[in-house]
């Protein structure tokens, strides 16, 4: 059998056979913080797959908000703890529908609840899963390394500063202002940073903390194969 190939030349031909090579080709999904997701952003993450021929899926944590229960001030209009997580699950289903197989860097939002049952000394035992309370199949983890390329939430600081300590490529969302990639060079070897965008909807009552802020980056990321890595920003 023949493989098919577009009648493409030069450039055109050179990029089709780059992005159609056997190896990982990451799309990395910013921040959701469900329920407050930004319309679109699906829709701009599931093209963003297409376009770059993806071939896996990366949630870069924050998947929930949990702004009922957060450890600040919640809002006395918002929504009631029941009302935000059955909404939050629809949202959730979505995307798990749409990447049934996925990896999720747990984010400070995903464990609100685990860390204040775990400060009412409840046993994990009581506790379901993310995956039990979300109806998702994904694999939870706090970190993951592909193609010598880790991947984390990001409390610690920025992606530059983890790749320079940690000398190793790095990405990650949780600084929702920011979406950059930098390469730090060396004599002997090269790594980058990798700041991804964030799908939040800024003007959600949820986000209230950061109207002061600067203004968010929307967008995901796409990694291929370890060795490129691209910020694909959402136009709004």
């Amino acid at each position: 059998m023949f493989e098919q190939r577009p009648r493409l030349k030069g450039n055109k031909l050179a990029a089709y056979n780059h992005i159609n090579k056997n190896e990982r080709r990451i799309l990395v999904i910013g921040d959701l913080h469900a329920p407050f997701e930004l319309d679109g952003y699906f829709d701009f993450c599931k093209q963003t797959y297409a376009n770059y021929n993806c071939n896996q899926v990366i949630f870069i944590g924050d998947i929930i908000d949990n702004h009922y229960s957060s450890f600040h001030s919640t809002d006395p209009d918002g929504m009631g703890g029941s009302d935000e997580l059955g909404h939050a699950i629809e949202d959730i289903q979505k995307w798990s529908r749409e990447f049934p197989v996925a990896d999720v860097l747990i984010g400070n939002h995903d464990r609100i609840i685990m860390r204040k049952a775990f400060d009412s000394a409840i046993p994990k035992v009581w506790i379901k899963s993310y995956n039990d309370v979300l109806g998702t199949n994904w694999n939870w983890t706090e970190r993951i390394v592909y193609d010598n390329v880790q991947y984390v939430h990001g409390e610690g600081g920025t992606a530059r500063t983890k790749a320079k300590n940690d000398m190793m490529s790095t990405v990650q969302g949780h600084i929702h202002t920011q979406a950059y990639v930098e390469w730090m060079v060396g004599r002997n070897f090269k790594v980058f940073g990798m700041q991804v965008g964030c799908g939040v909807n800024g003007s959600s009552y949820a986000a209230a903390y950061a109207k002061n802020f600067k203004k968010q980056a929307i967008g995901c990321g796409v990694i291929l194969g370890g060795h490129t890595a691209i910020n694909c920003l959402m136009e709004l």
